[in-house]
């Protein structure tokens, strides 16, 4: 077992002199007049370990071995390096070959790979330079997501993956049965026909959840202030670089807080992690604005260092109408902002992340708060630039009669909600919260374009694998 204080990029920092030993994935091996140079990882940075051969160190033999992608043990001693790019490297004086790796059929080579290549080998991809800093930024901003909501006294609530509401109101869920889709039980005529899920293993209609919000709200109104951190599924038909079938999210919900609350907890959130990980991800992200987005560090630095706008949704809509321009997307009062509008709001008008709230109620979620004019609703929608929209929250609706009405105004099943319902009955609270797609959040942070690419293993429309 490798420990803290033997990963390559402890190494690094050791004294010429110290006598160690490194474990790793080979990059590459060269060899030049007898002496071999063999470039090693093991994902704990970015950076490559080279290691020194020189002529007779090991066998020759074994030393053949040592081909891209073979898995090695060497120990040595640490020394002064003369090449460039490292203070130190490894004189080899030992070597194990832990895993071969047979050249002609290795998938990851010794060049630049596209992305559409890497995701055909989603088990190797990992050790390639890109995929090894995306996935150190996902566990860096991972632990900044829960370390900034454990130093403000919230509660980690572990939200159910299998329900039986939808708190979106939308409907595309997956559904999970025990029942032989065969043969699926049926009701009698009289009782309607149709599938008898009383056969089934929950004895109703049972899903993989869309959001952990509903239930965190049950623990907001016992703890004040909660989060959720989990996968989250939606059955959507979707192929673009934005939506996958299953993705994480992180919902916080506080009690005793307005929207007004809400939106200053959603910019002290984003401004933490993106600091975060700036601060523990420096060679990653500076890979990430070589190769992939020339002006990611000056973005990210832009929303660290910025005062977030906040407009009412009636005058972003005023706003994107007074541009004088043609919108793929037409404008008009109570129309969904598109990623165009959101763009254009934060680059080109603000220049600057932006909080648009007060939406129309027809295009937002059941659970939000109605707003005294009867037609909007206290919600929000935090936008950056480079992405558009990156985190969406609200005000709750705590009043029990106007939250009924709501549920039967979008055609929901009020048995379904009993339970969200009795929340309002006794002891009720004024309550709020958001939600940001961790997925969305990792691809803001290193530029990458394709939601694929951000996930250990993407699922997509007729993609499941691993």
């Amino acid at each position: 077992m490798i420990r803290k204080g033997e990963y390559i990029q402890d190494i690094f920092g050791m004294p010429p002199g110290a006598k160690t030993t490194a474990h790793g994935w080979v990059k590459t091996r060269r060899d030049s007049k007898g002496v071999s140079f063999v470039q090693i990882n093991d994902g704990s940075c970015f950076a490559d370990f080279q290691v020194v051969f020189d002529a007779g160190a090991v066998d020759p033999a074994l030393l053949a071995q040592v081909t891209t992608g073979a898995c090695v043990r060497i120990g040595g001693t640490v020394v002064e390096s003369l090449g460039k790019g490292q203070a130190v490297e490894l004189r080899g004086e030992s070597l194990a070959v832990l895993g071969a790796s047979p050249t002609e059929t290795y998938p990851l080579q010794k060049k630049r790979h596209n992305l559409e290549t890497l995701r055909e080998f989603g088990h190797f991809r990992t050790r390639s330079n890109t995929f090894g800093a995306v996935f150190r930024v996902r566990n860096a901003l991972s632990f900044a997501i829960h370390k900034f909501f454990q130093e403000r006294g919230f509660l980690y609530v572990h939200a159910p993956i299998l329900t039986t509401s939808d708190a979106e109101g939308a409907g595309a869920m997956f559904q999970v049965t025990t029942l032989d889709l065969m043969n699926l039980p049926r009701k009698a005529p009289a009782e309607g026909g149709g599938i008898d899920f009383a056969q089934d293993f929950f004895a109703k209609p049972a899903f993989l959840t869309v959001s952990g919000q509903l239930e965190a709200e049950i623990f907001a109104l016992a703890f004040t202030n909660v989060y959720t951190f989990g996968p989250t599924f939606r059955a959507e038909n979707s192929n673009t670089p934005r939506h996958l079938a299953e993705f994480w999210m992180i919902e916080p919900e506080m009690a005793f807080c307005d929207l007004e609350g809400d939106q200053q907890l959603a910019e002290e959130f984003l401004k933490y992690l993106i600091g975060y990980v700036m601060e523990n991800c420096q060679a990653d992200l500076q890979f990430f604005n070589e190769r992939y987005e020339k002006t990611l560090l000056a973005t990210l630095e832009n929303v660290v260092n910025s005062e977030f706008a906040r407009v009412p949704y009636t005058e972003a809509v005023s706003l994107l109408e007074k541009a004088g321009r043609t919108w793929e997307f037409p404008v008009h009062w109570g129309a969904d902002l598109q990623s165009e509008h959101e763009r254009y709001l934060t680059e080109e008008v603000f220049k600057r992340p932006l909080i648009v709230t007060d939406y129309p109620k027809q295009i937002k979620a059941f659970y939000m708060r109605e707003n005294e004019d009867g037609k909007t609703v206290r919600a929000m929608d935090v936008l950056a630039p480079g992405i558009g929209e990156i985190i969406g929250g609200s005000q709750r609706e705590e009043r029990h009669d106007v939250l009924v009405q709501k549920i039967r105004d979008n055609a929901l099943d009020e048995k379904h909600y009993w339970w969200y319902l009795d929340l309002r009955k006794y002891g009720s609270v004024p309550h709020a919260g958001f939600g940001l797609g961790f997925e969305r959040m990792v691809m803001y942070l290193t530029g990458m374009k394709n939601i694929r690419d951000v996930i250990p293993f993407p699922r997509t429309p007729g993609h499941a694998e691993f």
